[in-house]
């Protein structure tokens, strides 16, 4: 082979941010490419998928409308990641949110109290950090693998949602479609600006952003969930209580994406219905990776990847695409950002050139 792999001795701060910019040029590089094959015009599609969608002021609301779930999931994802716990349920929080949310709206839709919009909200919250609390006591008391039970709590969180629709929350007056009765207009989240579908969800996902960056910057807890994820030894060692530790980020994680799940449906939805998400909580997992787990790097990250399901659509309707082309971008992304993530800890080294001599970082004196 031409080229090696020389371990760099210790980690590259510049590849750990360069990384992600260059994941998104091979990315569109890529997106170009597979375009020419398929008889599109690659500028011109790409036009299409990523500019077009936000070329007036209604685009750039709906880009907001469809991350704010992203980024609220993928906020407490960055929470439980830190301490190296594998949350991949975000997804099925998020469901079991938008349905305990919707359990309280559809009984309450004659009220007119602004606490009916607050009871929806706290189920909402509550039966999302009450799913990730199944993976939390799943760990502690049986030492379960978190990422098998957390998948495995999707697709059970589907199941209900559906059933749910099917069944006991379906509209009587319907015509027999699997949705909810809609929402009354004390349970539905404001509008922030007439004639758009921005909504009030946006104060709490710019709640969410302060409140995590406190919590992993500036708090003794963050610091705690740090330590337990580069360590868990070195945590117990000085008094750090790790089954805590896993509660405490589990359930934060699961409330953050509870609360993405029933802003979606008292928000810009209104009712129930079987496609609440797309696959919100497993984008917010590339999300999370792709802005390094830190809170203002998910915010571009969230806008990006809501960006594709926009340009989705847009591509559908335009150049008759298919709607999977949003994934097939969101897979790329993540493909390309693992293995740029590689040049972190490794250089790229020509075959024949002089091997260079690793870099140790600095140990201190005993």
């Amino acid at each position: 082979m031409l080229l090696s792999l020389e371990p760099r001795g210790q980690r590259s701060r510049a590849m750990l941010w360069y990384s992600p910019v260059l994941a998104g040029l091979l990315t569109l590089i890529s997106g170009a490419l597979l375009f020419a094959i398929l008889d599109h015009p690659p500028l011109e599609t790409l036009r299409i998928l990523l500019i077009d969608p936000i070329s007036d002021l209604y685009g750039v609301s709906e880009l907001l409308v469809k991350a704010l779930p992203i980024l609220l999931c993928a906020l407490g994802l960055a929470v439980v990641y830190q301490a190296r716990i594998w949350n991949i349920g975000a997804e099925g929080q998020l469901l079991i949110g938008a349905l305990a949310g919707s359990t309280v709206a559809v009984n309450v839709i004659d009220w007119a109290s602004s606490w009916a919009l607050v009871l929806a909200l706290l189920a909402g919250i509550l039966g999302g950090a009450a799913w990730a609390g199944l993976c939390a006591w799943l760990r502690t008391q049986f030492n379960a693998n978190e990422i098998l039970t957390s998948i495995m709590l999707n697709y059970i969180a589907l199941n209900l949602l559906l059933y749910c629709v099917h069944g006991p929350l379906k509209d009587p007056q319907g015509f027999n479609f699997p949705e909810s009765a809609m929402f009354g207009d004390a349970t539905r989240l404001p509008v922030i600006i007439d004639d758009l579908r921005v909504h009030a969800g946006l104060c709490f996902a710019l709640l969410a952003l302060v409140v995590v960056w406190v919590l992993l910057q500036k708090s003794f807890l963050g610091f705690q969930i740090k330590v337990l994820g580069l360590d868990k030894r070195a945590a117990g060692f000085v008094g750090f209580r790790e089954k805590r530790l896993i509660w405490i980020a589990l359930l934060f994680s699961g409330a953050l994406a509870g609360l993405a799940g029933v802003c979606e449906v008292t928000g810009p939805i209104g009712q129930l219905v079987p496609q609440v998400s797309p696959g919100y909580g497993y984008a917010a997992i590339t999300v999370a990776f792709l802005g390094r787990l830190n809170p203002l790097g998910i915010v571009f990250a969230s806008l990006l990847m809501a960006l594709l399901y926009l340009g989705g659509e847009n591509a559908q309707m335009a150049a008759n695409l298919p709607t999977s082309i949003s994934q097939l971008f969101q897979g790329m992304v993540l493909f390309y950002l693992l293995a740029c993530d590689v040049l972190i800890v490794y250089r790229l080294r020509l075959k024949g050139w002089p091997r260079r001599a690793p870099r140790l970082e600095h140990q201190p004196a005993s």
